[in-house]
């Protein structure tokens, strides 16, 4: 009984650590950019010692691609989750509303992502990783927008459901740039809205 408390402590201890080297690092790489930062920073941001970081991660590269991935992964199951609430029609305006609210539109995380990126266009399995994560992005808005089918129809030139999903993403893609440069989340996710809005409608109707 001692050694599984022991055992839990340790497990308990070590996951926390892990979370707060993971939080620390999300703040020295927005402000400073992947590849700009030392080991040592992130340590020391995090108070820890390089043990500890070499406990929970090999490099700074293995903790960078770790704090994508569960930056991503959250906002896919958060997109998922908002977009499985209603019923087979789709309310254009309210599920926008929905997906727009929890689309993590912080710029913070837009650098930290944007670094990300840049270093995916040289690394292929890196590449890899954030393809995964746009593809189940798309997937929960395809998805959603299949239920929709057979109730009422996608503007005819989006030509599809996945090209729906294609278009909705690259909007996101878009206004994140735009946030990037000017720092205004709210005139940000207010410009999404619209934008989202006008994609999935004709124009003299609002439901999909």
């Amino acid at each position: 009984m001692a050694v599984e408390q022991t055992t839990r402590r340790v497990t308990k201890r070590r996951v926390r650590t892990r979370a707060n080297l993971l939080d620390a690092a999300f703040a020295v790489f927005a402000a400073k950019g992947f590849g700009r930062v030392s080991i040592e920073e992130v340590c020391e941001a995090a108070g820890y010692s390089r043990g500890a970081f070499y406990s929970n991660f090999d490099s700074l590269d293995e903790l960078f691609f770790a704090l994508y991935r569960q930056r991503a992964d959250l906002i896919a199951e958060q997109v998922a989750g908002v977009l499985a609430l209603d019923g087979p029609g789709l309310d254009v305006p309210a599920a926008v509303d929905r997906v727009t609210e929890v689309l993590l539109l912080d710029r913070d995380w837009l650098l930290v992502k944007t670094d990300f990126l840049v270093h995916a266009a040289r690394a292929p399995e890196v590449a890899r990783t954030l393809l995964e994560h746009r593809t189940r992005l798309r997937q929960a808005i395809a998805d959603r927008l299949s239920r929709a089918q057979g109730h009422t129809r996608l503007p005819a030139v989006l030509g599809s459901v996945d090209g729906a999903a294609h278009a909705v993403v690259a909007a996101y893609d878009g206004v994140t740039v735009q946030l990037l440069l000017d720092g205004d989340v709210d005139r940000a996710r207010g410009w999404l809205k619209q934008l989202l809005t006008a994609l999935l409608t004709d124009g003299s109707d609002t439901t999909v």
